[in-house]
């Protein structure tokens, strides 16, 4: 979950704030007013802290306007270009589904002190992508991919719902022993990097995870290998369906 505030204004926008006592009580402690609560999906371990947070603070309710029948007393839906603002900040709602067919991301455009930044729910992940079983589907997430995450520019941070990087580098690694990046960042977890506070990029994830590694010849050898496919028929689509089928049973 995160906490988003302006500092010239304090007001806050809460994404996603499962641990509403943790929420609430960094938000006093930094004297941030939470304006609106943002869910990602209706996933339980995303709206589950939004009714203590929202009666703390009566902030707004947001999602996915066909999330709205799914997560309960929702005050706004939102559709793919919309703007949340808080205070002097704005965060652009992308339409992104796949992990859920209602699913958002919200991304920050950046300014002189902040670089881009995606809170990306659980689409995206630190050197992994979504599970499709919970009411997704893996076509549709290789298209929000193609379509919306591909092109992001490299300087985008990303901000996942959850954090599955060693075990996810872990993946990358059986289908791409060779990756030199991959393998130094696990070396780096295992020698104490902190994975709690570790903050990928888009850059970053090109080289390290490998559902961005689509075409990539030792990634598709080891696919065809895995699951008994020609490597002729393999394209980008075909190659990240195959990845999540193998990571969903890892």
């Amino acid at each position: 979950m995160y906490l988003l505030a302006c500092e010239k204004t304090s007001e806050a926008i809460a994404i996603d704030p499962l641990d509403h006592a943790l929420c609430l009580e960094t938000a006093n402690a930094m004297g941030w007013n939470i304006k609106i609560v943002a869910n990602t999906h209706h996933h339980h371990d995303h709206i589950g802290g939004n009714g203590p947070v929202i009666a703390s603070t009566n902030a707004e309710l947001v999602s996915h306007k066909d999330a709205m029948d799914a997560i309960p007393d929702v005050n706004r839906g939102l559709m793919a270009g919309d703007d949340l603002h808080c205070g002097e900040f704005t965060l652009k709602v992308m339409d992104t589904p796949g992990h859920t067919m209602s699913h958002i991301c919200l991304y920050f455009a950046g300014n002189n002190d902040e670089q881009p930044a995606l809170f990306c729910g659980d689409t995206l992940f630190n050197a992994g992508v979504g599970r499709c079983d919970f009411g997704g589907e893996p076509k549709i997430l290789h298209k929000t991919f193609e379509d919306h995450i591909f092109p992001l520019e490299d300087n985008v941070r990303i901000f996942p719902g959850h954090d599955y990087i060693e075990n996810n580098l872990e993946f990358t690694l059986d289908r791409e022993p060779d990756n030199k990046m991959a393998i130094s960042l696990r070396d780096k977890f295992k020698n104490g990097l902190d994975a709690e506070s570790f903050v990928s990029d888009i850059g970053l994830e090109r080289e390290i995870n490998v559902f961005f590694r689509l075409n990539e010849n030792q990634v598709r050898a080891k696919l065809a290998s895995s699951l008994d496919l020609d490597i002729a028929n393999l394209d980008n689509q075909k190659t990240f369906i195959g990845l999540r089928k193998l990571r969903d049973n890892w």
